[in-house]
């Protein structure tokens, strides 16, 4: 099979044939027009090793399987590496995400205590900030603890309320 000739009329008898059984096998031209391309250039390789006593469409069949089943583990590999490098950015982005979110958080927090009327704002750091009990608060303020109640439950109401709106706003536009 050292002729050119040969080679033609071996490539025009099995070409077609070998396409579309690969194309059957994969469903897909571009696979199937890369194996045919392979199957050929091995042949032609290898041209002076193939057996007198196997058939050439056998032979060439043997070649497109080998071939095929070769690409496939090649693109399983590439695959998975793809997969766990999509993992580990995604991993990535969600912690920078959350860490992001923390921060401009706490922020908004900062800001929204920083606007809350005094008494309001005072009970609150004294409560979250010192851990004082309302009736402490209300000892220091002299408030009484019902009224260090309202003024809690009122800034946490307004810090929800700033919070899930700020969040809201904060994960559309990111």
């Amino acid at each position: 099979m050292g002729n050119h000739t040969i080679f033609e009329q071996v490539y025009k008898t099995h070409h077609q044939k070998l396409y579309f059984y690969i194309l059957s096998k994969t469903s897909s031209n571009y696979i199937a027009e890369e194996i045919v391309q392979t199957v050929f250039i091995k042949l032609w390789n290898y041209r002076t090793n193939l057996s007198t006593e196997i058939s050439i469409e056998t032979q060439i069949f043997r070649i497109a399987k080998t071939s095929l089943i070769d690409l496939l583990r090649k693109n399983a590999t590439l695959k998975k590496v793809a997969d766990t490098y999509k993992d580990l950015i995604s991993i990535e982005e969600e912690n920078i995400m959350s860490e992001l979110v923390k921060k401009e958080t706490g922020k908004k927090i900062s800001l929204i205590i920083e606007q809350m009327p005094p008494v309001r704002k005072k009970v609150f750091t004294l409560s979250r900030e010192q851990g004082l009990s309302h009736k402490e608060i209300a000892n220091q303020l002299k408030l009484t603890p019902k009224n260090v109640e309202n003024h809690i439950a009122k800034a946490l109401k307004q810090l929800k309320k700033a919070i899930l709106l700020f969040l809201f706003l904060f994960l559309f536009f990111f």
